[in-house]
């Protein structure tokens, strides 16, 4: 049993920074973001979400049996709070175009930060890559059909505003092959 037992307190560590980026995101999304608005949507829903609220009831009911035999639950408690809490809040977070910056599927990028843009146009979905200029990482945000043609419009007036500036980001040195110089 003390196996387990470490197994799961290794997994609650894990989960805890889990349940700690996910609560200062939403966090961030309530303080922040929401109130700046300017094109959002609802997230789509993640696989298996509905098995993920299972884990999280069956995780609560593991953790009444552990308190009732009065064994550690530390580990079940943080995947219950996971799975059944700071997951299914994250949801509320909505997607989109915001005055500071563009909240992607996982996390939120100011205008400052980003280094390029480029849109991947699917047979059943639309998705805007978001690179950053200070990471090289890329995010996605999947636009709904009826968003597509605003999101653009947004994108291209933010560029235009040069709170999205490419200028930095590419360094080409100054030698220019056309000039043979």
């Amino acid at each position: 049993m003390n196996g387990i037992s470490g197994i799961l307190s290794l997994l609650g560590f894990g989960f805890l920074v889990a349940n700690t980026r996910l609560a200062i995101q939403y966090l961030q999304y309530r303080k922040r973001v929401r109130g700046g608005a300017l094109l959002t949507w609802p997230g789509p829903k993640p696989p298996y979400y509905l098995m993920a609220l299972g884990i999280g009831i069956v995780m609560g009911l593991l953790v009444m049996v552990n308190i009732y035999y009065r064994r550690p639950v530390f580990g079940e408690m943080m995947m219950f709070i996971y799975y059944a809490y700071l997951f299914p809040l994250s949801r509320r977070i909505k997607r989109g175009f915001y005055r500071d910056g563009i909240w992607a599927d996982t996390v939120f990028m100011p205008y400052s930060q980003i280094g390029g843009v480029s849109w991947r146009e699917g047979k059943d979905s639309v998705t805007l890559v978001i690179v950053s200029r200070l990471r090289s990482l890329a995010r996605r945000l999947s636009v709904p059909g009826d968003k597509y043609g605003a999101a653009r419009r947004l994108l291209r007036d933010k560029i235009g505003e040069h709170e999205i500036s490419f200028f930095d980001t590419l360094d080409l040195g100054g030698h220019d092959e056309r000039t043979g110089i």
